[in-house]
């Protein structure tokens, strides 16, 4: 198969370390970035429903509305697709112990709140975007199995797409099966073709199932907590600090990722 050619336009990235893109090409450039506040901004939310929204709605909004910006494309016209790999964790802990304990006793609000898609929801509402939306989950190739989904739609339709892939921090009995520490959450604004926004292109290569690209610490590190940070070597790659890297898209695909940057 001929590898798949496509154009990043934006960047968007939020951790307990790093409150955006920069702050990553800052660590790797040498310097200590300040951490960011302990919650997501999501400044595209209306203060109503900031308020009231989960810690998963607040990262994929917030790194969203990061790479969007970056890029300088409209919100409400971008296809996106939303990957995560276990959803919201704590929200997920709460229904199962309420059903387990006091079913009756269920919040409608944390109901609506648990499904998959909920953050592509409350985006695509916020910025009034009626372009299509996809939801993924692939496990620990969540991030890889979103890539490629949003890949395939560049080249397919010939528009540009925003990719968000987040996770948050496990929670009771859920926390010690995922092993998911801390939240992460990245974002993309992917085109089919150069643009006065190009950072750079990507030729995405499907292969066997392979192992992620190695990292060194910190990042080896906060990529172990969560598994949406199995993105960090794109991220670092975008960052300048390589050429290559590989990312598991299923559990018998994997992708080879050869970067060309623009000036």
């Amino acid at each position: 198969m001929s590898a798949l050619c496509i154009y990043v336009e934006g960047v968007g990235l939020w951790s307990p370390q790093l409150a955006d893109f920069g702050a990553l090409q800052s660590l790797l450039g040498g310097a200590m970035p300040v951490p960011p506040p302990g919650r997501p901004a999501a400044a595209t939310l209306p203060p109503n429903e900031r308020r009231r929204a989960p810690e998963s709605v607040l990262l994929a909004i917030e790194v969203a509305g990061q790479a969007v910006a970056m890029s300088g494309r409209d919100a409400a016209t971008l296809a996106c697709v939303f990957a995560s790999s276990h959803g919201d964790q704590p929200i997920t802990d709460y229904m199962c112990a309420t059903l387990a304990q006091a079913p009756a006793e269920l919040s409608p609000i944390r109901f609506h709140n648990s499904v998959h898609n909920a953050p592509v929801g409350y985006w695509t509402i916020a910025t009034g975007c009626h372009a299509p939306s996809t939801a993924v989950a692939a496990q620990h190739a969540s991030f890889g199995a979103g890539l490629l989904e949003a890949a395939s739609q560049v080249l397919a339709e010939q528009r540009a797409v925003l990719l968000v892939c987040i996770d948050t921090a496990g929670s009771g009995p859920l926390g010690e099966v995922t092993g998911c520490h801390e939240p992460f959450g990245c974002a993309l604004v992917l085109a089919p073709e150069h643009s006065g926004a190009t950072l750079a292109r990507l030729d995405l290569q499907l292969t066997p199932a392979c192992p992620d690209s190695p990292l060194e610490e910190p990042l080896a590190g906060w990529r172990g907590g969560n598994p949406s940070a199995a993105s960090l070597p794109l991220m670092a790659m975008l960052a300048g600090v390589r050429r290559r890297c590989q990312l598991a898209a299923a559990a018998t695909l994997g992708l080879q990722i050869d970067m060309e940057k623009v000036a």
